[in-house]
């Protein structure tokens, strides 16, 4: 019999219909980007695949795949053994390569001579990936509301409060594991590739209930160094904003409690401050440096808000944000959780009218 082979479109409509979704190539493949979900069996490992690779163009084809074939022999056994043996007939696994090619059709055909359904993706990774780049360059049909505030303001606190409370929420900054500005990335952590950025945003997409209202944060183009799609981005800055405030106290409160780890490291962020020598001067970033050295982080965050992150803020979101100046505004006393839950149960129980930008937009 031979392989059932699924298209990308097919799968990207359903990915939900596969109980496993295999990828077959190696470690490094996989981590830098994959499908949502997927698993990683690698038919043959990163140093395995560079020795095939390389007597397949130095030596010759045929023995390349005998040495190729006796690696993926032992590498599908032990996946056999170690993720196979307890399947129950039933089971109905996704498997992809690079292109669905050999690592993945060796793999497949040993699952489907067992009994089980298992589907291989007809051109692999790569026609996925097109089908991702695809849906991302459409507007997306969802009834944006923008949370826009000064940075320090619970932006991304109210984010989580609003999903807590049952709300739609797309967080770019988790997707990026980045927290937008020029400190924004946590001390000894890497952000995704532009790839799995890409990936993670096309999924969280398509979660989404398109009838309900989606909460978003007032993010720039780039997320630390990934591109936000432009598509999105234009849906963004058209769609309704709600503006919090908070007092200027509350946010320097709050931006030392999530950024704790650069007042243990002073090095770190004294040298992220030096990317503001160019907007600042020397002197300013001096000043700040040595109120951080004496461990006077309060004046610092204060000045850094007020002198730097505000006047960028506001003029970028009145640029940008075309209905900034009519957004309804949310006050908070604090960025702790029982104002962040009230501040969230407001706006759900006031409603959100449907955003002009959806309705011009109609289905999308």
């Amino acid at each position: 019999m031979a392989l059932q082979r699924i298209s990308a479109s097919a799968a990207a409509a359903d990915l939900s219909a596969f109980t496993t979704i295999i990828d077959a190539r190696s470690p490094a493949e996989f981590a830098l980007d994959h499908l949502p979900g997927a698993v990683n069996w690698p038919t043959l490992n990163d140093e395995e695949r560079h020795l095939v690779g390389s007597e397949y163009k130095q030596v010759a084809a045929f023995e390349a795949r005998k040495r190729g074939a006796m690696m993926a022999s032992r590498n599908i056994a032990a996946h056999l053994e170690r993720y196979v043996l307890d399947q129950p007939r039933d089971w109905k696994p996704l498997v992809y390569c690079w292109r669905g090619g050999q690592r993945s059709g060796a793999l497949a055909l040993v699952l489907e001579q067992i009994g089980f359904q298992v589907a291989l993706l007809d051109g692999g990774y790569r026609a996925f990936r097109r089908e991702v780049l695809s849906d991302l360059e459409k507007p997306p049909a969802l009834d944006l509301h923008v949370i826009a505030g000064r940075t320090g303001s619970g932006k991304s606190r109210l984010l989580q409060a609003l999903r807590e409370a049952g709300a739609q929420v797309l967080d770019l900054e988790q997707l990026a594991e980045h927290r937008g500005s020029v400190l924004g990335l946590t001390p000894g952590t890497a952000q995704p590739s532009q790839k799995m950025f890409e990936s993670r945003l096309w999924a969280a997409l398509q979660a989404l209930d398109t009838a309900r209202p989606v909460f978003i944060e007032s993010e720039s183009r780039k997320v630390g160094n990934l591109r936000v799609p432009e598509a999105l981005i234009t849906r963004m800055r058209a769609s309704d904003c709600i503006r919090l405030e908070m007092p200027t106290s509350a946010r320097v409160g709050l931006l030392l409690q999530d950024y704790h780890f650069f007042t243990s490291d002073v090095d770190s962020l004294c040298a992220r401050l030096d990317a503001l020598r160019t907007l600042r001067g020397h002197a300013c970033i001096d000043a700040w440096q040595a109120l951080a050295r004496r461990g006077d982080f309060e004046p610092m965050v204060r000045e850094l808000l007020e002198v730097h992150y505000d006047p960028i803020y506001l003029t970028s979101m009145a640029r940008n944000f075309t209905r900034y100046g009519q957004a309804v505004e949310l006050t908070l006393s604090d960025g702790g959780a029982p104002s962040l839950a009230e501040a969230a149960a407001v706006l759900l129980a006031r409603g959100v009218p449907r955003s002009s930008a959806s309705d011009s937009a109609g289905a999308g």
